[in-house]
Formats: structure tokens, sequence, C-alpha cells
């Protein structure tokens, strides 16, 4: 659980409303075997601390930290890991060859609108004929419907591919193979029954994907088939790959696990993003504030994929594709102020509807509750982003509802030991449809049931989640004194990123480190204080972590938990530790 996540700890010690923060459970994995840390030395000549680490993330062969430490664009597997691959190609080949109109068919959030614009993108570079189409949320609904069949007919297209959609849509694909329509299907989610009946299924979670990345996103899937689509037309890859900056996007947008194939995508697609001659990149880094910044996947994260994701959940995600697709710098940049406002109004109805929802939460937590439905009249595409606030800040699993008339339509998050998807499987009497996964899923219940259904889904979380599961958990690599932290270690630590899923940003533990003077705060939220070591002093810089204030003194003795950051000011760069937790020791 991150800094950022607990945002109810908002305030400085005795600002109205400041709450402490829930003690945590500090979870520092194993130390590290010495003679692999000893071997990680004497070859790659690293500080103790990197090697250490790279040790207990699994990295103690030498070969494997080098892999890790520069991933290349060599070790993406070959796009001919995803089944069904040659017979896609075919089928769009002949598209290109004989004129047919495509179809791309996105999903509604960043990934699909990256994957619709990469496809389009090449499939009209290579001398094809293709238009973007995606549904709207609110109107549309998700994945390959009657919405898309309708499009596909209405524009004359002879063959259909999805992106980030059309694993479990059996029924529109028949529908289209009745009308004489072709479809390819690119996605990433996990099947949910039968295979649809068409050209090919390109997903590396089909059950026959083996030797395919499983943990590739939509955009990952579109990548490998413009890849392959390129080499068949006599192209080479460099024609594809220079679409990475969409690859970055939308794998971190998407949460996608940054290890593998990922991995190496986002590293170099990070780089492509700040020097991409799309227009409507450019034009969107220079709204939010990015552009001429070195961009990590922690600021493509927060700050420039809601701006392409409001589209999506407030208006049309279509707006995302027609900006991204734009080769005109003046209409980009107008395009790009339009997503900026959309983003500002959902921020601001983020901010409403967690208050509600926050509200809500207190008084069930407060009557015992382990389980949480809430609901109220929210606007639906900001609910499962509220949802992972709720998680985050109360420790149980959340499902948001927007409720509209007598239907209401929720998302869901869960905390790491409570099967959100089974717990929904437990009140199926009481919805009218749900579906996801472990973590996250989506409901519609109407309101005539809504409370039955949130007592119920409570009483499930009762019965699967003891005091124990509650408690939030902190987890750290490493214990180190602070004489190990260093500016060449804050440095050296940058090639380990992207930073994210499955290679979260490193949490190492001090103990015993001595607090300079009290904590100033900032902002009435922040907090700063300089901590010693022995001879080693180092100033450290707790976002939200102004309530825990009260009781650190100077000269007190406290336990820390942090991340080494670089602090660069008027070109000088100088160590920042960034707290995550603190507490007398």
């Amino acid at each position: 659980m991150t800094v950022a996540a607990r945002a109810h700890a908002t305030g400085a010690a005795g600002t109205p409303g400041a709450a402490p923060r829930p003690p945590r459970r500090w979870l520092v994995r194993p130390a590290p075997d010495r003679a692999a840390v000893a071997t990680l030395e004497a070859e790659l000549r690293l500080p103790p601390a990197l090697c250490a680490l790279l040790a207990v993330r699994g990295l103690g062969a030498p070969d494997d930290a080098k892999r890790w430490l520069r991933p290349s664009l060599a070790q993406v597997r070959e796009p001919g890991t995803l089944p069904g691959m040659a017979d896609a190609v075919a089928r769009l080949s002949r598209a290109i060859d004989v004129g047919e109109l495509v179809l791309v068919h996105g999903d509604y959030d960043v990934d699909g609108i990256c994957a619709t614009t990469l496809m389009v993108s090449v499939l009209r570079e290579l001398g094809g004929r293709a238009t973007p189409f995606i549904p709207h949320r609110l109107t549309d609904g998700y994945d390959l419907g009657p919405a898309g069949v309708a499009a596909a007919q209405a524009a004359g297209a002879r063959l259909v591919l999805t992106c980030d959609c059309g694993t479990s849509a059996s029924a529109p694909i028949a529908t289209l193979a009745a009308a004489g329509i072709d479809v390819i299907v690119s996605d990433h989610h996990l099947p949910g029954g039968p295979l649809p009946d068409c050209v090919a299924v390109l997903n590396p979670k089909h059950p026959a994907a083996s030797d395919a990345d499983p943990d590739l996103v939509a955009v990952g899937v579109a990548l490998q088939l413009a890849r392959a689509l390129c080499r068949a037309r006599g192209a080479d890859d460099r024609k594809a790959m220079r679409h990475l900056d969409l690859v970055a996007l939308a794998t971190i947008a998407d949460v996608g696990a940054l290890r593998g194939d990922n991995r190496a995508l986002v590293r170099h697609g990070l780089d492509w993003m700040t020097r991409s001659r799309r227009a409507g990149l450019q034009a969107l880094l220079r709204s939010s504030g990015l552009a001429g910044t070195p961009l990590s996947a922690g600021r493509v994260a927060f700050t420039l994929a809601p701006r392409l994701n409001a589209a999506g959940r407030l208006d049309a995600a279509m707006r995302g594709v027609e900006l991204l697709l734009e080769t005109d710098e003046s209409r980009a940049d107008v395009m790009a102020r339009g997503l900026e406002a959309l983003n500002v109004r959902r921020q601001a109805l983020d901010r409403a509807t967690l208050d509600e929802a926050r509200t809500q939460a207190e008084r069930r937590v407060a009557e015992g509750a382990r389980g949480l439905v809430l609901y109220g009249a929210w606007h639906a595409g900001v609910v499962g982003i509220v949802a992972s606030r709720i998680v985050e800040e109360f420790g149980r699993p959340a499902v948001l509802v927007a409720m509209e008339g007598d239907t209401g339509k929720g998302s869901g998050r869960s905390i790491g030991a409570f099967d959100l998807h089974g717990a929904l499987g437990e009140c199926r009497d009481l919805l009218q449809r749900f579906g996801g996964h472990r973590a996250a899923a989506g409901v519609t219940v109407s309101r005539a049931q809504l409370s039955d259904f949130a007592r119920r889904f409570d009483e499930v979380a009762r019965s699967r989640l003891s005091d124990d599961d509650l408690v939030p958990e902190l987890k750290a690599d490493l214990e180190l004194p602070l004489s190990a932290v260093s500016l060449d270690l804050a440095r050296l630590l940058r090639h380990g990123e992207p930073w994210g899923v499955a290679n979260p940003t490193p949490v190492f533990v001090t103990r015993g480190a001595t607090l300079a003077a009290a904590p100033r705060i900032l902002k009435g939220e922040h907090l700063k204080a300089t901590l010693r070591d022995g001879a080693v002093s180092v100033e450290a810089i707790g976002f939200r972590l102004a309530a825990q204030a009260p009781g650190l003194v100077a000269g007190l003795p406290v336990d820390i938990a942090y991340q080494v950051e670089l602090d660069t000011w008027n070109g000088a760069e100088r160590l920042q530790l960034k707290l995550v937790d603190i507490r007398p020791a």
C-alpha cells in the first residue's frame, strides 16, 4: 500500500479531521543469500545494497541481473508465439490487397484506445483501408456488441479486428459472420467460456498460448500483430516499433506487469514518448505539463493516462483515438485542451463521490462491516476509481454502485485475501449480471435488490476474512543502515525502472535512525524531516504523513520505511528519502 493510497491521512496534528494512519504490518523480505550478493558484487561491480536488492528479488544470477538492468527489445518474443497469428495476418493481407475496409473495434480505456490507434495507423501505413470504432461506455456497454455490429454494417466493413475485447463475444461475432463479415479477435482478457468461431483469436491467455508472454495487455497483442503483418507485407519490425510510445502509455495505464516483454517494451517506449512525432501525444504532453520532462511510469500513470481515460469515462473514447491519430499540431492542441477540461471535471466528480462514499464507509465500518457495498446518484464512469481509494483507505473489499433510476452499475475492488469474483458468485441471485476477476469486477443490480446485495456481500466477507486479513501491510525489500544509502545508489536504481506491478519501487527499512528535529508540516498534510544515523544525515519527505507527526520529537529513535529518490533542483542532484511509513523505534 503506497503513501499516496492513504489519502484520508491528510491533516497535520491538530487539524480538524486529521486521523493517524492505522498501524501497518511491516513485511520485509528474508535476508539475501550472502554468496549470491558477493558474486554480483564481483561480476557487476555494483554497490552491496543494489546487489542485495537484486538477490532478494530473485536476480542473484549475474545474467538475470544484467537483463533486468538493461532490458533489450531483442528479448521480446516472436509474434508467432500467439496462436492464430498466421491466419490473422493472411486475412488482413487479403483485405489490404483487395481494398476491403477493416473496422478496428476497441475498448473505451487507454489500452483499447491505444491498441485501436496502433492498428489503424499500421494498416493505413501498409496501404490498407481502416476505420476506428469504440463503443460509448454509458450507452453501448462493454465489449463487441450490438453497437459494434451496427457500426461494421453501416461502414460497409468486410472485416472486423477487435482490440482489447471480443474473447467472450461469441454471439455478436456469429451475427457478423451471418452478415458476411469476418472477425479477428485481439485481446488479453481471460476467456469466460468457449472461444468464438472466427478467423483467429489472438490472446496471450488462449489455452494454446503456452509460449506467449501472458502479461501482454491489448496494445502488446496489437504490436505483435503489427510486427507480423509488416513482415508479411515486405516491411520490417521498425514500422511497427515506431508505435512503442502507444505501447508504453497503454501498458502502464492498464497496470500491466512490468516484467518480461512488457518491461522491455515500456522501458524503450518511454524513451520513444519523449521524442514521439505523434502530434496528438505531444499535445497531450503539453497540456498536462509533461512536455520536455523525463517520463517515468509513475508520471504516465498518474498524470498522462488519466487525461486520455477521461474521454472514455465522461464522454466518448473515440475522442482519444481521434487525438492520437491527428497529424495537425494546432488541431491536436485544441483536442488535448478538450480532454484536459474533461479530466478536470472527472477529478471534481472523483472528489465529490469519494467524500460521499467515505462517509458511508465510515458508518458501515463502525457497524462492523467487512465487505462494503456503497451507492448513490454517482457517475458510472468514476466509481471504479473511487472504489480503489475506498479499499486502500479502509482495507476492505468494496463495491461502489452508481444508481440511475431503478438500475445501478457498479465497480468493485478487493484486498489480497479476498476473491471478489468468487464472492459475487455467492450473490448472483441478487444481481442482474456481474463479471471480472479476483481483484476487480463489475456488477449490474436493481434498486429493489440493492439492500439485500449489500447485506449478503458483507456476510460473505465476514465468513472469509479474519481480523488479521484486515490489517494493512507494508512490503519492504531490504533492511539497510542509512550509511548504505547514497547518491550513487539512487542513480543506479534508475536502471531498475520502469517501476510498477511485478516490479515495484524498492522499499528499504532503517531501524533506530534519529530525528534531528521535530518534523515540519508542509501544506497541512506532508511531513518533512532530517534523519541521522551516526555521522550520516539525510532529508526525508512523507507525503500525506502529517497525521503521524504527534509524538515525533527531536532526538527520538524511529524506524522508517522509505524509497530512495534523486531530488533535482537548479541542475543539482541531491539524495532524498520518500517516507512510506515512520514510527517510534
